[in-house]
């Protein structure tokens, strides 16, 4: 379980997450540590639209908005120079899951 510390500091990302806004290119996204079993598996199964320019395609995922499971609609970004996107994820860390967010990383 994450620390209390960890969380309060995680909290306006996670309200911002639930809500549905955007972060702004500033916000450190965190990961997140649940003593709750994994996520549900995808509703359903969407192909990925074709290719935009200038843009990535990030998968749909569930995120935890504190309470439980939500889905995330997958959903093209702007790509950004130099960076790459790393695809939000789920591991397993014993009898624990990790959720990782979506970030870009430097080439």
């Amino acid at each position: 379980m994450t620390t209390r510390r960890g969380l309060f500091a995680a909290l306006p990302i996670l309200a911002a997450t639930a809500a549905g806004l955007a972060l702004p290119a500033t916000a450190e996204a965190q990961s997140l540590t649940l003593n709750f079993g994994p996520p549900p598996p995808p509703p359903y199964a969407r192909p990925v639209p074709p290719p935009r320019r200038g843009h990535v395609w990030v998968d749909g995922h569930y995120r935890w908005n504190g309470r439980r499971y939500v889905w995330e609609e997958g959903t093209w970004v702007r790509e950004r120079r130099g960076r790459h996107y790393a695809q939000p994820r789920w591991d397993q860390d014993g009898d624990r899951w990790r959720y990782h967010p979506g970030r870009w990383d430097r080439d």
